[in-house]
């Protein structure tokens, strides 16, 4: 049996298994290692709670044949491609088969180790959802994913149930962190494309210059370094659902172009003038009010008409706070199982903290808290942002330096690495908030977490 978080690394030359094994587990990670793919791939399969890395070229079954192997088995299960430089086009086609990534040799450790762990978490985040639908039955009730027993939560999961089969797409409506992702991932899976792949893309992200590409694809020589025709996230969610989260932060002249997809179900890739048949349902998420939006000239009103088809709104956790307690102690056992320590009931007095508390990151915030409490620590200490100790003998500069880190990175936290909800919350330029990332050395990548 495979150990929750295993790294599962093959490859067959020793010296780099090696090497890439103690950096992994220098790095606080369980690795297993192999020299031959045809050894692990019976152990592959839904059940496996780690990720694969392994190598393309080897004797026997070769990486791409394992890569195949494991998406026949279970399509979630991360596969981390390393490949020699000649072998480049091949792991990039093999990402767009489902690979999750490579890594081209010879590769700095760190990224060896970033890479990993970012798998990890997807892997964990995709086992959590399927244990939370095994109770009520994955395959007959995805909607008891969305936890909570208030009215409101209630008439979101009928709403999903009713919603999900049908054949319109879907505008979510929330604040931060009140769980879009999660229920759109159980809109997906509550329809008939179920087995197809969801495919999340957050709008907020993508570059101004490549969003086009990315979404849509593009045609070789169709711009400078656009070497190869390249298949955008719209062909690649054939058959399955494409999640356009924070839609209010895409550009206008890409809001007319996902129009046009959405009215004639057909993308045309950058450089080219030939329609694309697509077969996804789109779900887009905002934060935002977008009629406001589109009264200011910032959305374009047509596309919010065509996208609400099916208007779901989450409510914001204050909102219901007879669910508060609950999550707590949902997010507060799997921690505990997490930190391997035993909890006790909950005191009183912090269950009278936890209801009267605004929630701003709502059920992500909860969610930290609830990790805090589980490590000793006050879950309600705002982001744990340590007040600079005037006693100290560092120095005035060090204090204050220390506690803008500590400020920035509970912000980034409670927005889920969010760096535009981070600047806006902490009421400094997106400029100034990335200068004193970078001097700080803060990577917002790290904050981020799919609230559930």
């Amino acid at each position: 049996m495979i150990e929750t978080g295993t790294v599962i690394l093959i490859d067959d030359d020793s010296d780099v298994l090696h090497s890439c094994a103690q950096s992994l587990e220098l790095a606080g990670l369980r690795v297993e290692t192999s020299e031959r793919a045809d050894a692990v791939v019976k152990w592959l399969g839904p059940d496996t709670n780690g990720i694969v890395v392994t190598d393309i070229r080897m004797p026997g079954l070769d990486g791409i044949a394992l890569l195949r192997a494991v998406q026949t088995a279970d399509r979630d299960l991360p596969v981390i491609l390393m490949t020699g430089h000649g072998d480049v086009p091949l792991a990039v086609e093999a990402m767009r088969a489902g690979a999750y990534d490579f890594l081209e040799k010879p590769f700095d450790p760190a990224q060896l180790v970033l890479t990993v762990t970012h798998a990890l978490e997807k892997r964990r985040l995709v086992q959590e959802l399927r244990a939370l639908q095994r109770p009520a039955g994955t395959a007959s009730d995805p909607a008891a994913a969305i936890i909570g027993a208030s009215t409101r939560i209630e008439a979101l999961r009928r709403l999903i149930r009713s919603i999900g089969p049908r054949r319109v797409d879907v505008l979510i409506t929330g604040e931060t962190g009140a769980g879009k992702e999660l229920v759109a991932r159980t809109l997906h899976q509550t329809s008939d494309r179920a087995s197809g792949p969801f495919v999340a893309i957050n709008c907020g992200a993508l570059p101004e210059t490549l969003i086009g590409s990315e979404l849509f694809g593009h045609e070789a020589g169709a711009f400078t370094g656009a070497q190869r025709r390249r298949i955008g996230r719209f062909e690649f969610a054939k058959g399955g659902t494409v999640f356009l989260d924070e839609i209010e932060s895409m550009p206008l002249d890409s809001q007319v172009r996902l129009l046009r997809v959405l009215q004639e179900r057909a993308i045309e890739r950058v450089g080219s003038n030939v329609p694309v048949p697509v077969d996804v349902r789109v779900i887009a998420a905002t934060k935002e009010d977008l009629l406001q939006k589109a009264e200011r000239g910032g959305f374009r009103e047509d596309l919010y008409y065509r996208l609400a088809v099916a208007p779901i709104a989450i409510p914001a956790l204050r909102d219901r706070a007879e669910d508060i307690p609950i999550l707590f102690e949902h997010f507060r056992h799997r921690y505990a199982a997490r930190h391997a320590v035993d909890v006790g009931p909950i005191d009183p007095g912090l269950s009278s903290r936890l209801r009267t508390h605004r929630w701003p990151g709502n059920v992500r915030e909860l969610q930290h808290a609830a990790e805090r409490a589980v490590i000793g620590l006050d879950p309600l200490m705002d982001g744990g942002v340590d007040t600079p100790d005037p006693g100290s003998r560092e120095g005035l500069s060090a204090q204050v330096d220390r506690f803008e880190k500590a400020v920035i990175e509970a912000a980034l936290s409670e927005t889920d690495g969010s760096v535009t909800d981070a600047h806006q919350r902490l009421g400094i330029g997106r400029k100034t908030l990335y200068e004193k990332m970078q001097r700080h050395g803060i990577d917002p990548a790290r904050y981020r977490r799919q609230a559930l």
